[in-house]
């Protein structure tokens, strides 16, 4: 069976909230650019393409800004259809009504992602006001319409002590998947803030604190899927996970998906390894995605032995951290993870 290629594809950056983490617009308010329907068509194009000569099976992550927000965001949705093509909706709770996510579900999507970055308080400090209720309101739609529920969380030091009471009410309704990721700071600057940071120890601490409220709902229908690398780690000093020592040289099966099996477009074209740091390696509009892929730039990102730690780790071939989050505090993703705990021979 063909494993599937996650594209991760901004088609707008129009949106109705101003997340203080975003990457748009954390930074200033930029030109908003949204991609032309024909260009989306042709992006559509390579994507196929280029997923047939890796042999994979395209997986598009659809967002922004909010992708509602495109003018041609239903016609899109055909095109995927007509190609059936694989995809998901990552967006904001404001525009979903029953009607309008029964029509996403019919025309080929899977699921929807909403985020909550706290309780009701630190929530709309994030985003805005009203944006916690709402997406409350949005879960019980996008499950009564068939599709997948799914619920993403930013943590950094401001709300990480709420995590764990997130992780009981996603359980609580019935969200299909949730899932975790680390801020990440959009400046150097912004890096070291005392309310941000977190130091190595802080953040395990708090991944105890998590790890205690996953063992409670271990019989949940919720999918707790544990997207921070770290977290094989975590299972590792627990004895939950055992690293194969059997494997090939050079074989990288697990860890950060930045140039093994992901990549993300721009409303513009450009292409990068990963949308959370500066990572652009070249334009789709000019260039194959196939022919980014297997270019020197591209390949910059799958050189594991230039990590300035992880290189010296046991678990190199399973984790690696988050190289944007390192990038976000160096500047340099193959330094080391600013949580990372582990130590490690020099």
């Amino acid at each position: 069976m063909k494993s599937y290629f996650a594209i991760q594809w901004h088609i707008t950056d129009y949106c109705d909230q101003r997340c203080k983490h975003c990457y748009i617009f954390s930074e200033g308010h930029p030109a908003l650019i949204t991609m032309p329907f024909d260009d989306m068509v042709y992006v559509t194009n390579q994507i196929i393409d280029f997923c047939d000569r890796i042999n994979r099976i395209p997986y598009i992550y659809l967002t922004g800004g909010d992708p509602i927000l495109h003018p041609d965001f239903w016609r899109l949705l055909e095109y995927f259809h007509e190609k059936e093509l694989r995809f998901c909706i990552m967006g904001n709770p404001f525009h979903l009504t029953l009607d309008v996510c029964k029509k996403m579900h019919d025309l080929g999507c899977v699921k929807y992602q909403v985020s909550l970055d706290g309780l009701e308080k630190t929530h709309d400090m994030f985003r805005k006001p009203g944006s916690f209720k709402a997406t409350l309101d949005a879960i019980k739609i996008i499950k009564e319409s068939g599709m997948w529920a799914a619920v993403m969380s930013t943590v950094s030091k401001t709300n990480h002590k709420e995590i764990p009471a997130l992780i009981d009410l996603v359980d609580e309704l019935g969200v299909d998947v949730y899932a975790v990721g680390r801020y990440c700071p959009t400046s150097v600057e912004k890096a070291y803030d005392p309310d941000i940071h977190m130091t190595p120890q802080q953040y395990k601490a708090y991944m105890d604190a998590c790890f205690e409220r996953y063992s409670a709902h271990k019989d949940s229908k919720t999918t707790y899927h544990l997207k921070d690398h770290l977290w094989t780690l975590y299972k590792y000093e627990k004895g939950l996970f055992n690293p194969d020592e059997h494997l090939p040289a050079d074989t990288i099966p697990d860890g950060c998906n930045c140039g093994r099996n992901h990549l993300t477009i721009l409303p513009t074209g450009a292409v990068y390894a990963c949308r959370r740091m500066e990572s652009e390696v070249g334009s789709v509009m000019n260039t194959s995605l196939y022919d980014l892929w297997t270019s020197t730039k591209f390949d910059e990102y799958r050189q594991y032995d230039k990590y300035v730690k992880c290189s010296k780790c046991k678990l190199k071939a399973y984790c690696r951290g988050c190289p944007s989050v390192t990038y976000g505090y160096t500047h340099n993703m193959y330094d080391a993870d600013p949580q990372c705990w582990m130590e490690v021979e020099e």
